[in-house]
């Protein structure tokens, strides 16, 4: 039996909103993100299956969107903004906030570089705390693939920043 779409939104809009605004680093951009995939969720809810992984297909739904977004956006404007809003935070001495404000920069600018693929399986995988099948649910592709994609991602991370594990 289908659970009550309503009953969708209300369980996961919550998470696909912190995973959007992940992606995308801008909380307007989330929110509208956010509504258009509840909307073309709403849409297509009729043509689902019973039984289905809804939060695979809302995760899939969602990452399509924020592509969509990403890739306006790319071509209109760029900008970033910071990765932790507490790092402004009085009890940090000047000088550690300035260095930890360009490592969470250079961080943001690097997962913003991966192929679009590699940055959401690693932003489902070590935020969201997707499975793999959930991951390879939500990219339409293989376990093995959603593991690959977060491993490249990963080492190319490793690789940018010297960081040999």
């Amino acid at each position: 039996m289908k659970p009550d779409f309503d009953e969708l939104v209300e369980r996961h809009s919550g998470e696909i909103f912190a995973y959007v605004w992940r992606l995308l680093r801008d909380a307007h951009d989330a929110e509208d993100c956010l509504q258009e995939t509840f909307l073309r969720a709403f849409r297509s809810y009729s043509r689902v299956r019973a039984g289905s992984n809804y939060r695979a297909w809302l995760y899939r739904i969602a990452t399509n969107t924020a592509r969509s977004q990403w890739k306006w956006r790319k071509r209109n404007e760029t900008h970033t903004i910071d990765l932790d809003p507490d790092w402004q935070s009085d009890e940090m001495p000047v000088a550690d906030r300035v260095e930890r404000a360009a490592v969470l920069t250079a961080v943001t600018r690097a997962v913003e570089a991966l192929p679009d693929q590699q940055r959401a399986a690693l932003i489902m995988r070590k935020y969201q705390e997707l499975s793999y099948a959930e991951i390879a649910a939500a990219l339409d592709c293989t376990e093995a693939a959603a593991r690959a994609n977060v491993y490249q991602a990963v080492k190319k991370l490793q690789t940018k920043f010297g960081v040999n594990e």
